[in-house]
């Protein structure tokens, strides 16, 4: 689905309303994320849709290693040839060397995601390891997307600007469904830290699009609801 010129993305409820984004920027694409499902199907018709050929996808970003967003990793690097980027935290997790970091089991909100959380804590996950090509940092640039580190959720949780489209995509620090808040208690690692890395993004003052992990990509006035989002409590 076109969200705006040159950003398409792709939805699956499978994984938590997980979102995987397509950008154009005339050179190629990029994919940020690569949903739940091992064989990137969807991610695949949207680009035919947008019509390109599997060929034009150049570089697939991993926001961070949980299943509901590297699931296709592996079939978009048989079937394109496409650069793998990820932080280096996350990469052993891709690459299936080891499993990532388990949760509590105790349902914390919100209780729509506790499948996820219940997974994470009991360590599954059925992903098809994929070697990282290129591990990234914050100010590193892949297409025309700027990296900005933004741990919390993960410690390697990474989010992109594109400024000449003035959007964020900001994995799972921010999540829309099934309400607007500032990550999954369930499943982040460090929600204080979360919380942090909403107010280094609430910086970048002329954002309107944000582009988020679960639920519907906020699609103007993105900025505003990140600044409300870096006073949320932590408990």
């Amino acid at each position: 689905m076109k969200l705006a010129e040159g950003i398409h993305y792709v939805s699956q409820s499978k994984g938590g309303h997980v979102h995987a984004f397509l950008l154009d920027d005339g050179d190629g694409v990029t994919l940020i994320d690569a949903l739940f499902d091992n064989d990137a199907g969807l991610i695949l018709q949207e680009l035919q849709a947008m019509g390109r050929k599997p060929s034009d996808l150049k570089n697939v970003i991993l926001t961070h290693a949980h299943r509901s967003h590297i699931g296709g990793t592996a079939t978009l690097k048989k079937q394109c040839n496409a650069t793998i980027y990820s932080h280096e935290w996350e990469a052993g997790i891709i690459d299936g060397s080891r499993k990532a970091t388990k949760v509590s089991l105790i349902p914390k909100p919100p209780l729509q995601a506790y499948i996820l959380q219940f997974g994470l804590a009991i360590g599954l996950d059925g992903h098809v390891p994929c070697r990282v090509d290129q591990s990234l940092k914050d100010g590193d640039h892949v297409g025309p997307l700027t990296i900005v580190s933004t741990p919390g959720h993960t410690p390697g949780c990474l989010s992109f600007w594109w400024p000449a489209k003035k959007a964020l995509f900001v994995g799972d620090v921010v999540a829309t469904w099934p309400r607007v808040e500032a990550g999954w208690a369930g499943l982040t690692l460090d929600m204080k830290q979360n919380v942090q890395s909403v107010g280094k993004l609430s910086d970048f003052g002329n954002a309107e699009i944000v582009g988020v992990g679960h639920g519907d990509p906020i699609p103007a006035g993105g900025i505003e609801v990140l600044k409300k989002l870096r006073e949320q409590k932590v408990n």
